[in-house]
């Protein structure tokens, strides 16, 4: 897995040009920078955010907040506008609550894998994208993968298809791009608590839910279900970013130590994430479980169409959908 070392580039130049035109903010030694998300503690990326704080301790204090102790969930963006916080671990559809554009990256069967994920934003595509979050104050750094997103059920039948998954209630996180998700891959999306869904496997309240394999297994949702569709809809990431004010106040040095940073820690993260996500389809056919691929061409399909028909596609910039469609390979 290689950095995405365009964008580092033009972070650079950048940086050169904001340096002519403004004093450092950071001339102090040693700036505090606060890092906020919501992993837990013992969370592959957790220890990501560790080596990037030791990788830039020669120049800034950044000081690690997992578990959204310092800001709760979903305020992340607000934080970094405020003021109130340096950098934060952002989710794709916080920023399209504020900039419709990107919804497209929450959109089911938009990226292949993680690679096309990353070519994506190493693209002309990406550079559009990252430009539009600059104009809500923030600065994304990075996409950070934690893993895709599989379909996990309880009863026992086949699915090939998206009208295989017709009827079955399929728990989704709330948010109307989240129910739109799980519509568009032919299941009937209820919202539930996360906390919640191991019982109403287990009741039957719920047919199934959908998660990256490392999440169904630290919930233990394999005790009450019976299979795991690998579908593979949605490529999960969020972005770290930096506010805007924070970030055009370092010298360009320091930009590009941050950058360079986060570019091999979240390298290094993602390998690991690939890595795990590989050793659980073997842990769970272990459990008793049966793991398998659909037909993942009639799943993207019927996605794809679903939301061209929808308002989501309505904010889409014209031609991104098929831009990011050729840079698979």
């Amino acid at each position: 897995m290689t950095p995405i070392t365009r964008r580092a580039a033009l972070a650079t130049g950048l940086a050169l040009t904001t340096a002519l035109t403004a004093a450092p903010l950071f001339a102090q030694n040693r700036p505090v920078l606060r890092l906020s998300s919501v992993v837990s503690n013992n969370d592959i990326r957790a220890e990501a955010f560790a080596a990037i704080s030791e990788a830039v301790a020669a120049e800034f204090d950044l000081q690690v907040f997992n578990g959204a102790t310092l800001v709760s969930q979903g305020t992340e963006l607000i934080a970094l506008q405020r003021g109130n916080l340096e950098i934060g671990l952002v989710a794709p559809q916080t920023i399209a609550e504020q900039v419709p554009e990107w919804s497209i990256v929450t959109s089911a069967y938009l990226f292949n894998d993680v690679d096309h994920l990353q070519r994506t934003f190493d693209s002309d595509v990406g550079e559009q994208l990252l430009a539009l979050t600059e104009g809500i104050g923030i600065h994304v750094l990075a996409p950070v993968y934690f893993g895709t997103r599989q379909v996990n059920l309880k009863p026992e039948i086949e699915v090939q298809t998206p009208a295989d998954l017709n009827g079955l209630t399929l728990r989704m996180p709330g948010g109307d791009a989240w129910q739109f998700l799980g519509s568009a891959i032919g299941a009937n999306p209820t919202p539930l608590a996360y906390a919640e869904v191991y019982t109403a496997l287990q009741t039957g309240a719920i047919d199934g839910q959908d998660n990256p394999l490392p999440n169904d297994y630290n919930m233990r949702f394999y005790e009450v279900t019976s299979q795991i569709v690998m579908t593979g809809h949605l490529i999960g990431f969020d972005v770290l970013a930096v506010a805007n004010d924070v970030w055009n106040g370092m010298t360009p040095e320091q930009q590009q130590l941050l950058q360079s940073a986060v570019d091999t820690a979240i390298a290094e993260s993602t390998e690991r994430h690939l890595a795990r996500e590989a050793e659980l389809v073997q842990f769970f056919q272990d459990q008793g479980l049966r793991v398998y691929e659909p037909d993942r061409a009639a799943f993207r399909e019927y996605a794809q169409a679903r939301y061209l028909e929808s308002e989501f596609a309505a904010s889409w910039p014209e031609g991104m959908l098929e831009a990011i469609n050729a840079l698979a390979e």
